[in-house]
């Protein structure tokens, strides 16, 4: 699968670089809770990009999907997308245009642990993350 998907789990030249103004914006929505403006904010920039860069995108706007689905009362979804967009991210630790990788990831899994301990009606959604910037 990964040869119809060039570049996928490798990590791009491009991470020294600024965060383009989609992904930016993406981050803000993510960020307000607007998961679904999120999806079509990224999805714009993961679909121009040809870098391996695009699946920094790529992984920020499944977990944010997520999240969606845990908004919307799908558990499975919302554990699917997660894991997915954690997937993405791997190659991505220790950052990436300055968005820090590391712990979305970190908060992501969290957030798989406490679905699968509580269940759905008692996740603790204050655990939603942000996605943060790094210094």
């Amino acid at each position: 699968m990964d040869s119809l998907r060039p570049g996928r789990g490798q990590r791009s030249r491009r991470c020294s670089e600024s965060p383009p103004p989609r992904l930016r914006r993406g981050i803000e929505q993510f960020n307000r809770g607007e998961f679904y403006e999120q999806h079509e904010t990224l999805e714009e920039e993961w679909l121009a990009e040809r870098d391996p860069v695009r699946y920094l995108y790529q992984g920020i706007l499944q977990v944010g999907v997520g999240f969606e689905h845990l908004r919307r009362g799908n558990p499975v979804g919302a554990r699917a997308l997660w894991r997915r967009g954690i997937s993405y991210l791997e190659p991505f630790r220790g950052g990436c245009m300055n968005v820090d990788v590391d712990r979305l990831v970190a908060a992501t899994e969290r957030c798989l642990e406490e679905l699968e301990r509580v269940g759905i009606e008692r996740f603790d959604r204050t655990l939603i993350p942000r996605v943060e910037w790094l210094d």
